[in-house]
């Protein structure tokens, strides 16, 4: 059995490469970008990068990509951790839907050609 302080040294460095492990586990990440139509994402930048879009004007892109982080820059993209677009996301979807609660019942459930329209789903993002 190890002495108490080699125990004990193991466990921080035990608890310190875990740490490393979940800062380096996310594979994307976020930023607040306001879309202004074309070329705020060019076809390059689609095929080389992959993006998810959000309310709020989020953006879901690869974490540790070159292309991704030059689009970000380039964009005037603010980047969020986790937590804050999630807040983001969150905040949207509540207001719509209030917005959709609000509505008297005849106006609920419309069906315009194939869409039928529904109360907006709750949204969790992924790290």
């Amino acid at each position: 059995m190890l002495p108490k302080n080699l125990r004990q040294q193991e466990f921080q460095n035990h608890k310190q490469l875990q740490h490393l492990k979940e800062e380096t586990m996310a594979n994307y990440q976020y930023c607040t970008a306001t879309n202004w139509g074309k070329g705020f994402i060019t076809p390059n930048d689609s095929r080389n990068i992959g993006f998810s879009s959000y309310p709020g004007n989020l953006w879901k892109v690869p974490n540790n990509s070159q292309g991704a982080n030059t689009w970000i820059a380039g964009v005037a993209g603010v980047r969020k951790t986790l937590a804050e677009a999630q807040a983001i996301v969150d905040a949207e979807i509540t207001a719509k839907q209030n917005d959709w609660d609000a509505l008297p019942a005849d106006q609920k459930a419309p069906t315009m050609g194939f869409e039928t329209y529904t109360r907006p789903e709750d949204i969790t993002l992924e790290e």
